[in-house]
């Protein structure tokens, strides 16, 4: 895991609770699962405010706020929430001091990232940052969005849009979607789905997921069993995998872990099985390895393997012609 990522949750006045908590339990559990594994925390969790404390859209005041930063380490993402009401006043002093500090982030893809939740955007479109960018936010604010930036590309009825660095939600639980879909990019698909299935959420796909990825298309239950064989596969996907070893894991019969496959996942275990060692092959071979080495870290026991599965599952092209 690389340099740990600061997490700055910009908290106003009124701000919509679960707007931030949500994302900020995904990020705890994140760290959380990362730690028993014996690895390093990849993100640390900070709360800003022009105010040293601030009362919450549910009446539970927030104390022990740091004061605005003048610089940021980095990387860091930057989390902007909404508050409650039809539009979004910036005439308070506070508000005033938040929108200041936004319009000095200088944004860079992989660095300085904004992610903005609910009517988070509309704030980030006053501070300047979503000119000629494409984001979206609640849809009673779709409207005020358009208004305040009218060079932003305002897109509707999406859970989120990406538009690196700039990130951006619907609203109040698409902020789970959002920051489940970043800890998936920057730590694995496999962890943002552990992490969907301790916070018991469905693991919806975001704008860039394939659509078959079976990493998330296949992890929309609640069998226990099940999560366990999935989160040891997502792991370690070069294993020697068979159903005896699945079930095994699973605490059960093989027939019966089929029949609990099928029944909860809609998938085999063992077409489940080969689709995960495609996506990680797909993967390896988008960072630089060629077929043979795609092969062998997604667990095929050849090339052959691979192009067997590679057509089985009508993915476009060759498997040389996915390497970057």
């Amino acid at each position: 895991m690389a340099q740990a990522r600061e997490v700055v949750f910009l908290l106003l006045p009124e701000s919509l609770i679960l707007d931030w908590a949500g994302p900020a339990e995904a990020l705890r559990i994140a760290n959380d699962i990362l730690l028993a594994q014996g690895q390093a925390e990849p993100f640390r969790l900070r709360y800003v405010s022009p105010l040293p404390q601030t009362m919450s859209s549910v009446g539970v005041a927030i104390a022990g706020l740091e004061p605005l930063p003048a610089t940021l380490p980095l990387p860091t993402w930057v989390v902007v929430v909404g508050q409650p009401g039809p539009f979004i006043d910036v005439e308070s002093p506070a508000m005033r001091s938040a929108l200041e500090w936004l319009s000095g982030l200088r944004l860079q893809n992989g660095t300085l990232e904004l992610l903005a939740i609910c009517a988070g955007t509309v704030l980030a479109a006053h501070a300047g940052l979503l000119n000629r960018r494409r984001a979206t936010t609640h849809h009673q604010h779709l409207e005020e969005l358009q208004s305040v930036a009218p060079t932003c590309q305002v897109v509707s009825n999406r859970v989120f849009v990406e538009d690196a660095p700039v990130f951006s939600s619907a609203g109040v639980t698409t902020g789970i979607d959002l920051v489940l879909h970043r800890i998936g990019a920057l730590c694995g698909p496999a962890l943002a789905a552990q992490v969907a299935q301790t916070m018991v959420v469905a693991m919806r796909r975001g704008p860039q997921d394939p659509e078959l990825s079976p990493f998330l298309s296949y992890r929309n239950h609640l069998h226990p069993a099940l999560h366990r064989v999935q989160d040891a596969i997502g792991s370690a996907p070069a294993n020697d995998w068979n159903l005896e070893a699945m079930a095994q894991v699973a605490h059960t019969s093989p027939r019966h872990l089929t029949r609990l496959f099928v029944e909860h996942a809609q998938v085999a275990p063992l077409a489940y099985l080969r689709q995960i060692r495609l996506a990680v092959a797909q993967s390896a071979l988008r960072s630089g390895r060629n077929v043979t080495q795609a092969a062998e870290m997604a667990g095929f026991g050849s090339d052959t393997q691979l192009r067997r599965a590679w057509r089985q599952f009508g993915v476009h092209g060759t498997p040389s012609q996915h390497q970057a």
